[in-house]
């Protein structure tokens, strides 16, 4: 079955400093029919002002996986880790037995904007640990579709502790791309910008999606997406 849901749709904080849109239910907003999608527990859309930012917290037993979509996110842990991601930069935070930190916006001028995911692990426990890597790409190809984050860490993807392959894609021509499922198998896409044309594996349209939209697809699903100019997709 696919499923397309608005962006609108979504769960909402506003707070003086920040504007976060929820995929699935977080802090204050509680939706029965979007706890989570198989092993994806968050999909948080967050914009951060100049200046502000979440002070110290504890995370365990989680994958949190960051994508700076404009301006700069500085990250603190209690591993020791101090690192400023900007646009391109994807964080892997594996939380483990426990860790501590803290995302502030550096800027005194710029908004920070991320999408920030959280996947549960396979099993809990294990040390904490951090990784990351820019994702910006000069000369993209027409159709560029690019493994960031993986249990095996193949093509120099992050690793993280559970059987999820999270990709970014990103067309530059207008093209079409198809996929089936495999058994047991399902997928979430999550409209970064732009706007794809959605269609089942019967050829009927599903819908148009765009930017902060998604889609979501159970196993053995087929579907084909098409897009225009400039379309980005996770």
């Amino acid at each position: 079955m696919l499923k397309v849901r608005k962006s609108q749709d979504r769960g909402l904080t506003q707070m003086g400093w920040l504007h976060s849109r929820h995929s699935f239910s977080f802090g204050d907003y509680m939706d029965e029919d979007h706890i989570h999608f198989r092993s994806l527990r968050v999909i948080n859309e967050d914009i951060v002002q100049p200046g502000q930012g979440f002070p110290s917290h504890p995370h365990r037993n989680m994958e949190i996986i960051t994508y700076v979509l404009s301006g700069a996110l500085e990250h603190r842990d209690s591993m020791g880790t101090l690192s400023t991601l900007r646009a391109g930069d994807i964080q892997r935070m594996s939380a483990g037995t426990g860790v501590v930190h803290s995302e502030y916006n550096p800027s005194l001028e710029e908004p920070s904007h991320f999408l920030q995911i959280w996947i549960i692990p396979s099993a809990p426990g294990g040390d904490p640990s951090y990784l990351q890597k820019s994702y910006v790409s000069a000369n993209r190809n027409e159709l560029e579709r690019l493994l960031v984050a993986s249990k095996d860490g193949r093509q120099g993807s992050l690793s993280i502790k559970q059987d999820v392959d999270l990709y970014l894609q990103h067309w530059t021509a207008k093209l079409k791309h198809e996929f089936t499922l495999r058994a047991g198998r399902g997928a979430w896409i999550q409209m970064v910008s732009g706007r794809l044309s959605v269609t089942n594996r019967v050829g009927q349209q599903v819908g148009n999606v765009e930017t902060a939209e998604t889609v979501e697809i159970s196993a053995g699903d087929g579907v084909s997406v098409e897009a225009g100019l400039r379309e980005e997709l996770i």
